[in-house]
């Protein structure tokens, strides 16, 4: 069977990442996601407080004792004839760029609003994005259990806010804090939920026709039919194709704690968000889903499972078909690459994958020679675009407290490096022994920490350094910042060279006293 006719023949993919301010929700709708497919019998607690278990894809002990997400998890579902690739990303703005990374890697984002909060900064940031990368959002008002704000007054934040005209296809039937249901704006009918203990289960459905809701809710349906009507009065119906040039966002209501609306979300994308489609390449061509092999890495994540000491390479499936045990070419060093252990990810569960299709993620075991942003490809060859590393606001020394685990830190500084957890930094004067941290946020020296003392048993110390911005500086030009005070230029492990200043006033100063001095900016976290 040719590559072309293998690939039209393979069940239809979804591939969308969840993105929200922190604690809006992701990893509980992550849960609840996996549900309603019937991939597993029962939700755990947000935070797995106490003695009950927390959400499948936070592993981390810090992500289970703070209750948020620091890492991206992908978890691969069916449902209703589909396979559904699922990205949850960190919600926290100091791993915006491991956000950043999966927004490569999907075609269509689920944004968490909070109904009490809104729209928030990493929201907005977050929304500007997906917009940058021309993918399609659907928005999810979450929390809709809780008090929150008018939805009216959501609708126009959205719009006002973001520039995305809100296309809401369920509307609630109850205030925020009394959620009975939802109004199915397309159908005109009442969709109503009844709790389960704990949110644990699937919430239970009825589909009522407007008179059964009007006998069922009073008042309560009679102000959710008004305003669907006010919407539709105001041309706020749903337009795939303004959708999908990135103008329009449909917007459901929910609780995922509750689960409530998760069964629509879960339609709304089978229907709504779109295929995996064409991969344009560093030549600006375009590699067709139905093209030979191909796929590019989008993360690198070691230390996933205790019992597991491997390293695991994230790739999404570009084009043709993946079969476990193919042999296929590194695209930047021109070497084979052994797939044999390919595996399928659902949280920190792993089986073995033997084919996959374009959209898919799949995880290639022990990738020690794969970085962040390499293509493999099998047949004609192809090379993706780099994902380009934000610029760095935090920077510290680190160095190890017992020099006997000496071996066991520089091998954990090296794996972290590879893996883009946070940029390290060195140069002749500072040595190997105390290389400088890069960070877009200072959480991430934590982790950092705590991944070097639970991996490596190597625990370091760490010291904040002054500096608060970076540019990067072409080799011939370093030495013209040589001995300036407020000033230090390091090498990154790409051969970039770092200038680091203490503050933009020195870098303005710098500047103005060096005429023809060639500096480049990175991307600011805030800027995608």
């Amino acid at each position: 069977m040719s590559t072309s006719s293998a690939v039209a023949g393979a069940t239809p993919r979804r591939t969308f990442a969840v993105i929200s301010h922190p604690d809006a929700g992701k990893s509980t709708l992550t849960e609840a996601l996996a549900l309603h497919a019937h991939v597993i019998s029962e939700a755990g607690a947000v935070h797995g407080k106490g003695n009950r278990r927390g959400t499948v894809s936070d592993w981390m002990e810090m992500e289970k004792a703070r209750g948020i997400s620091i890492t991206s998890a992908a978890l691969q579902f069916e449902y209703d004839g589909h396979v559904v690739n699922l990205v949850d990303t960190p919600g926290h703005s100091d791993f915006s760029e491991d956000t950043y990374r999966v927004l490569t890697a999907v075609d269509a984002a689920v944004m968490l609003v909070d109904a009490a909060k809104g729209l928030e900064p990493q929201t907005l940031k977050l929304f500007q994005v997906c917009a940058h990368r021309g993918i399609p959002v659907i928005t999810v008002i979450n929390k809709w259990d809780r008090p929150g704000r008018d939805p009216f007054e959501l609708m126009d934040s959205i719009e006002q806010e973001i520039k995305l005209r809100p296309t809401p296809l369920t509307w609630p039937v109850g205030v925020a804090g009394d959620f009975h249901g939802v109004v199915d704006r397309r159908q005109g009918r009442f969709i109503r939920y009844s709790r389960t203990a704990g949110g644990a289960k699937r919430a239970p459905e009825e589909h009522l026709d407007a008179d059964a809701a009007l006998a069922a809710a009073g008042v309560d349906w009679a102000d959710a039919l008004e305003g669907h009507e006010l919407l539709e009065a105001d041309g706020a119906d749903h337009d795939q194709k303004r959708f999908l040039a990135g103008e329009t966002t449909p917007v459901l209501f929910a609780s995922a704690l509750l689960n409530f609306g998760v069964a629509q979300l879960l339609d709304v994308l089978i229907e709504l968000a779109p295929p995996p489609g064409p991969t344009v390449d560093v030549e600006g061509g375009r590699r067709a889903v139905d093209d030979d092999f191909s796929a590019f890495v989008f993360k690198v994540q070691s230390g996933m499972d205790s019992s597991h000491r491997d390293r695991l390479a994230y790739a999404r499936v570009c084009s043709g078909v993946f079969e476990r045990g193919m042999i296929v070419t590194h695209a930047d060093s021109g070497r084979p690459f052994s797939t044999k252990y390919a595996q399928a990810v659902f949280g920190r569960e792993r089986t073995s994958v033997e084919t996959a299709f374009p959209g898919d993620i799949i995880g290639l075991v022990n990738a020690s020679a794969l970085r962040v942003g390499d293509t493999v490809y099998d047949g004609t060859p192809v090379r993706f675009p780099r994902i380009e590393a934000f610029a760095p606001e935090h920077f510290a020394t680190v160095s190890v407290t017992d020099t006997g685990r000496w071996k066991q830190f520089r091998k954990g500084i090296e794996q972290l490096d590879e893996e883009g957890v946070v940029q390290v930094l060195r140069s002749e004067l500072r040595g190997d022994h105390s290389p400088v941290l890069a960070a877009v946020g200072p959480m991430q020296f934590e982790v950092v920490a705590a991944r070097l003392q639970t991996e490596f048993n190597a625990p370091v110390r760490l010291e904040p350094l002054g500096y608060s911005l970076a540019r990067l500086v072409d080799a011939d030009q370093r030495d013209r910042l040589g001995g300036m005070s407020g000033v230090e230029v390091l090498e990154r492990r790409d051969g970039e060279h770092l200038a680091l200043f203490v503050d933009k006033w020195r870098l303005q100063t710098v500047l103005r006293n060096n005429p023809g001095l060639e500096l480049r900016a990175m991307a600011a976290a805030h800027d995608r």
